[in-house]
């Protein structure tokens, strides 16, 4: 499916109320073999600002951390050769994973007049007792918890951080709530063109800052909560499964509730060769279960 019609159809699903997901996919710099790759290649998104590979191409440079993107070939040293190349090479490859989760906010007032009286019901509220209690039972050492700057995500990230003292906070404007594309089939509200064009631009500068692969630097995996909302993680999965780096996703437990918190844990994980691995844990796995 392409990018465009996956992101579309996303769009129009999960509407007020939450879910969870678990993901895998492994981008290599080679043509994947298979039956569809031709059917993930379509148009580029005009706001990307980036030429897509070709049919069944893998674009194992897909956050510009590849090594060999990293590397100035201008400045090799033709006498020292395929041996210096291999080295610097080996100085800029990822040696961690990234474990990225994300969380769809609480259940909140949707009749408030302006954002920040957009505040959680006490359902919302329970939603993020119940996702904090959830995950400080995993028992990880979070690193950070990056939040969206709109009031419900604020409240929930509130509520979640009771149960993981000291793990710090950031607010960011990237992840607020928007329309990153028009959805097909058209729904009831109309939007005009410029708001898909300037939010779409928006969440997927939020995708390029903090979907990657983790820092040649960092020597030890990292786990890191997202607290936001529907349509960024709807954009950020579609994103990564389908454009510009075609990675497939494969689901291995699905399990929505409504009213329930959207959670997506997936991996950027560093191979032997240097490839992302990113696996999707869970969707539907939350703390109504």
């Amino acid at each position: 499916m392409a990018f465009r019609q996956a992101l579309q159809l996303a769009a129009c699903g999960l509407a007020g109320g939450s879910a969870a997901v678990l993901f895998s996919a492994v981008a290599v710099g080679k043509p994947r073999g298979g039956g569809d790759a031709d059917a993930r290649a379509t148009e580029p998104l005009t706001w990307t600002g980036a030429s897509r590979p070709g049919p069944g191409v893998w674009d194992s440079n897909w956050d510009r951390r590849e090594p060999l993107s990293l590397v100035n070939l201008k400045k090799r040293n033709v006498e020292s050769g395929e041996e210096e190349l291999a080295s610097r090479l080996d100085h800029y490859k990822a040696k961690a994973t990234r474990h990225i989760f994300l969380i769809r906010h609480s259940q909140y007032h949707v009749d408030g007049s302006l954002e920040k009286d957009r505040t959680l019901t006490p359902l919302g509220r329970e939603q993020a007792e119940l996702t904090g209690l959830r995950l400080a039972s995993l028992g990880l050492k979070f690193n950070k918890i990056v939040h969206s700057s709109m009031t419900r995500a604020v409240e929930t990230t509130d509520i979640i951080s009771k149960h993981l003292p000291g793990v710090s906070r950031v607010s960011t404007d990237l992840l607020r709530e928007g329309a990153p594309i028009e959805p097909d089939p058209p729904v009831s509200h109309w939007k005009p063109e410029a708001v898909y064009y300037e939010d779409g631009a928006r969440i997927e500068a939020a995708f390029r800052n903090y979907i990657h692969r983790a820092d040649a630097k960092q020597e030890e995996d990292s786990y890191e909560i997202f607290i936001c909302h529907a349509n960024v993680i709807r954009y950020i999965v579609c994103r990564s499964g389908y454009s510009p780096a075609p990675v497939v996703p494969v689901c291995h437990h699905v399990s929505c509730h409504d009213d329930n918190e959207l959670n997506l844990w997936t991996e950027t994980k560093p191979q032997l060769n240097a490839s992302l691995y990113k696996s999707c844990h869970g969707y539907g796995d939350s703390s109504q279960q």
